[in-house]
């Protein structure tokens, strides 16, 4: 397999994902990239994410709500997406992967991971009052 080109522009995009929790889209971080790349494209935004994606080093999110977000934090971990303020938050919890287990105990093929989209509205607008 051939080496990986190092870049500069992909490094910044890694280290951004790496910056936040806020789950980013790739225009959240094509405006964070900017000033600092000011040639940048949204479209070298979004081939870097998915070389991310596909090399292990970022996840690819799609919460339903018709954007898609990126993780720079790659361990097993759960999501929560609050359906009123539509941030989407890592969920501290006890590790599910015993899941795989009963849902290949039905099935005749092989599961090997699984994603959980847990969703409802989030302590700030539960308080708020959102319904």
């Amino acid at each position: 397999m051939a080496a990986t080109r190092y870049s500069r522009q992909r490094n910044a995009v890694k280290n951004y994902l790496l910056s936040v929790r806020t789950h980013p889209t790739a225009e959240t971080v094509y405006d964070a990239l900017k000033e600092e790349f000011p040639n940048i494209s949204l479209g070298t935004v979004y081939r870097n994410l998915n070389f991310l994606v596909e090399h292990g080093e970022a996840l690819r999110l799609d919460c339903g709500d018709g954007f898609i977000h990126f993780d720079g934090f790659t361990d097993a971990h759960n999501h929560f997406y609050c359906r009123n303020c539509r941030q989407i938050f890592d969920l501290e919890m006890d590790n599910v992967d015993h899941i795989n287990l009963i849902a290949n105990a039905g099935f005749d093929g092989k599961i090997e991971e699984h994603i959980l989209y847990f969703r409802g509205l989030c302590k700030k607008c539960l308080k708020s009052g959102a319904r």
